[in-house]
């Protein structure tokens, strides 16, 4: 149940039990003490380092007291609490968080303890977790083969249902546990035992790009929208005073992140070259924030970051996060498939009750606060 461990003006006061206000724009941060203060542990990962990149932009102030103009707009002191992505959810499964970022996956276990609202999704992998090989040319070859990489997380089921997307038996092939980083360092210095691996980005660009004759025997582009990064908040925080307006504000800080990205951001995945005329027709304000994005993540340079955030491709504004939410494939379909994977491979114990705009659900995927976001009120 663990994701990417590597994972980075004032306006009119608001009434602290709804959403509304007008758009918040960069400025000078100011103390605020008197709004009720709010955190959430962020690990780095490009989606969810936009939290890192609006803290550093001053469109927020994650540190406790301080506010950013986003949060002098929805009336919160939001404080970011950079972590990694274990800790993440046991930060936030133990209540000592009151909102984290989680995939849909690791949101059910910490949902049956504590009810759990999924306010928006940030992305969703299209490519950005692969099998990775060196000296193997086809799935049938890899049955010879030990795959390493994280047993019972994303990167494990992304290799499972990839391989049965491709009319294989996953039982007929062999997954070993493996931090991530040390099997993508452990391919890319050439150990002879390992010739398979299953990880994320960076790890996957970053071993192509250093072992010679790695290459992608399979990734996440045959699971789509199977894998969604989202930002979950404690239903008991949305029910405190202030609580809506969090989740608003979160939100409104995710997407003004993604505008200041502009056509960086898209559906088509890249390669080099196209990455690089992508990288040719930004701002400097959008190569400026390209660079930011990945700065805690992993310091690739804007023509790689062009690459990932479209490998790992975002929820740019309201519409696409809702078009998600609302669809009746993710609803019906995708979630109780993901469910029943993570119960049948010992990711979690038992299933929360799950909804869809369900006060009522342990895991609740609402569309409310993307709404009230996009409609300014």
């Amino acid at each position: 149940m663990f994701r990417y461990l590597m994972s980075m003006v004032a306006v009119a006061c608001l009434c602290l039990g709804g959403c509304g206000g007008s758009d918040g724009s960069d400025g000078e941060t100011s103390a605020k003490k008197d709004y009720p203060s709010f955190s959430i542990a962020v690990s780095e990962y490009p989606s969810w380092s936009t939290y890192f990149v609006a803290d550093m932009k001053g469109k927020i102030d994650g540190e406790k007291g301080k506010i950013g103009p986003l949060e002098e707009k929805w009336g919160v002191d939001v404080v970011l609490k950079e972590v990694d992505y274990d800790t993440c959810l046991t930060l936030y499964g133990s209540g000592t968080v009151d909102a984290s970022c989680q995939t849909n996956m690791d949101s059910l276990a910490p949902a049956i303890g504590r009810p759990s609202v999924a306010i928006c999704p940030s992305s969703t992998s299209v490519s950005a977790d692969g099998d990775i090989v060196v000296g193997i040319d086809s799935v049938d070859e890899l049955k010879d083969h030990v795959t390493y990489g994280l047993e019972k997380s994303v990167a494990q089921f992304a290799w499972t249902r990839c391989l049965e997307k491709l009319g294989y038996d996953p039982a007929d092939f062999e997954f070993k546990n493996m931090d991530p980083a040390a099997a993508a360092q452990a391919m890319q210095t050439g150990q002879e035992n390992i010739n398979s691996i299953q990880v994320w980005n960076p790890f996957v660009l970053q071993t192509l790009r250093t072992r010679d004759g790695a290459k992608v025997l399979f990734d996440s582009s045959l699971i789509p929208e199977e894998i969604i990064d989202m930002v979950v908040v404690g239903k008991d925080v949305l029910a405190r005073p202030g609580g809506e307006n969090f989740a608003c504000c979160l939100i409104d800080a995710l997407y003004q992140v993604n505008d200041d990205l502009g056509p960086a951001l898209g559906k088509t995945l890249l390669n080099d070259s196209e990455a690089k005329e992508v990288v040719s027709k930004l701002s400097d304000e959008e190569k400026q924030t390209l660079v930011a994005l990945g700065a805690k993540f992993s310091n690739l340079n804007a023509e790689d970051m062009a690459r990932v955030v479209r490998a790992t491709r975002f929820y740019r504004n309201a519409d696409e996060g809702l078009a998600l939410f609302n669809g009746k494939t993710f609803q019906n379909e995708t979630t109780p498939m993901v469910t029943e994977f993570c119960v049948n491979n010992g990711i979690v114990d038992s299933k929360p009750s799950i909804g869809f705009d369900d006060d009522s659900a342990q895991l609740n995927f609402s569309t409310k606060y993307m709404e009230r976001v996009k409609n300014g009120k």
